[in-house]
């Protein structure tokens, strides 16, 4: 697999010595004679004399039954075959890979590529004589099995999702997508945790450009450690304080590789069980692999649903506010007679009841997911009837509000990209507090503003509101509504900035 490195080690042009009794010290002192770094020593005889040879693995990494039957057994066999017939073959660094069973083998040159392959479960070996090392594929930590996706689940489609091991996610695009053009490269990231990250694309689809500038992106990041594909998020974020997300996680393989057919840029990061899709627009955010499983009538009325859903969610309880504080002459009399019945036993504004209840239901939406899952359903159904109907009965909010609210919620759940969720709070608050200012005037603001904003923002050069604006008819095929699968055959081709 090729790969490009931004290693910050202190070891990186310092070459191997040719006494393996120097490497081994080195080592020791480097690892401060950690317990789980195993230096196994192993001698073998050729002409009548003993070379030394140096395993060197980290335990809990490695495979323990692939270093021992396909490395340290076929070397011990060799040795005892060459004691008994006095064989008189030398042994060399390159004719050694004959005996052993690895997989994988590379020559490496530097003590610092030594000590990355020791910590990232592969086995090193040392030959007396040489300043050449062998690096032996022996992988083999325990790792989560594929499970069905937490968060992005699906009525119709695959039940597979991306785990932690950077491998088997890259071996699910694989099994896929069985194309040549798809290209996998692999770097590290983090000076302390030398992570791996990897940077999957169609070779004869993917913008060169784009390429390019996610390349020199990856390259750049200078920071300790990477745990999570957020981190790299940040880092390749173009406007820090936008409330949308600028590049959009998935933890769907399916989706992963319908984006890589439509020339986006993948980043798989070990640990993580979401990666990254480059670029992203606004109405992806609304689109699901459920929308193309489904027949063309139900996936655009799902994706409808979606539409409204957002508006609701943003807009509805500041649409109450302005309604109630100055613009009372909209509202039906009969049900203007009860509102006003309901809110005279209320002792605050409309705002400040607003205010406090959607607080109210995202401290009960963060106790729900922080807490374990039987009791966070629980803490997150039994709470949210309890305390809205406590609030009423102690006139502290009033009922239309409590349903102004519950309804709000709802709509923030109909969104597949659970980021966008954030956007919608950081919006919804601000929006209130310019409908009790200004009324209806004061949302109207407020949307002009956001599609101000969303026309402004870009993903690697990319319009974020694409095809919208600028207008590119041909992508129109895919956004609020899409056209059948026939029409979808070739995807639209997005223009960069």
């Amino acid at each position: 697999m090729p790969s490009f490195s931004n290693s910050n080690s202190n070891h990186k042009d310092e070459r191997l010595s040719k006494k393996v009794s120097e490497n081994h010290q080195q080592l020791k002192d480097i690892f401060h004679n950690s317990n789980d770094i195993i230096f196994r020593e192993i001698t073998i005889h050729e002409k009548r004399k003993e070379r030394l040879i140096l395993l060197i693995f980290t335990d809990g990494l490695v495979d323990s039954t692939e270093v021992n039957q396909s490395i340290i057994k076929p070397l011990n066999s060799f040795s005892v075959f060459n004691e008994d017939t006095k064989h008189i073959k030398e042994i060399t660094i390159d004719n050694v890979v004959n005996i052993i069973n690895s997989n994988e083998i590379s020559k490496i040159y530097t003590l610092d590529e030594v000590i990355q392959g020791i910590l990232s479960g592969d086995t090193i070996m040392l030959m007396e004589g040489f300043d050449t090392a062998l690096k032996l594929n022996s992988k083999g930590w325990a790792s989560r099995a594929v499970e069905e996706p937490t968060v992005e689940t699906v009525v119709r489609g695959s039940r597979d999702g991306f785990t932690e091991n950077i491998r088997n996610n890259t071996a699910m695009i694989r099994r896929k997508i069985k194309d040549p053009n798809l290209i996998i490269q692999e770097l590290t990231i983090g000076s302390k945790t030398n992570t791996f990250v990897a940077l999957v694309y169609m070779e004869n689809i993917t913008d060169k450009e784009l390429l390019i500038s996610v390349k020199e992106k990856l390259s750049s990041i200078r920071i300790d450690g990477i745990f999570e594909s957020g981190f790299i998020e940040q880092f390749f974020e173009q406007s820090h304080f936008s409330p949308f997300p600028q590049m959009q996680i998935t933890e769907r393989p399916d989706k992963a590789c319908a984006n890589l057919l439509e020339g986006r840029i993948v980043i798989i990061i070990d640990g993580a069980p979401q990666v990254l899709l480059i670029p992203t627009t606004f109405h992806q955010l609304f689109q699901s692999p459920e929308d193309y499983n489904e027949r063309f009538l139900y996936g655009n009325l799902i994706r409808i649903l979606r539409y409204i859903g957002f508006f609701i969610a943003t807009s509805l309880p500041s649409i109450y506010v302005a309604l109630v504080s100055f613009h009372v002459q909209m509202i039906p009399s009969a049900l203007l007679v009860d509102l006003s019945k309901t809110r005279a036993q209320v002792p605050f504004p409309p705002v400040i009841e607003a205010i406090l209840m959607e607080v109210t239901i995202e401290l009960l939406r963060e106790a729900s997911a922080r807490l374990p899952g039987t009791i966070g359903q629980t803490i997150g159904i039994v709470g949210a009837i309890v305390i809205g109907d406590a609030a009423v009965r102690a006139n502290i909010a009033s009922p239309a509000m409590v349903i102004v609210v519950a309804i709000t919620a709802i709509g923030s759940y109909v969104l597949p990209h659970y980021s966008t969720s954030y956007a919608l709070r950081s919006i919804r608050f601000p929006m209130i507090i310019m409908a009790a200012s200004f009324g209806a005037f004061g949302i109207i603001i407020t949307w002009t503003w956001i599609i101000i904003h969303l026309c402004s923002l870009s993903s690697f050069g990319y319009p974020y509101i694409s095809p919208v604006a600028p207008i590119n008819f041909s992508g129109f095929k895919d956004t609020i509504f899409r056209a059948t699968l026939p029409k979808l055959k070739k995807q639209a081709k997005r223009n960069r900035k």
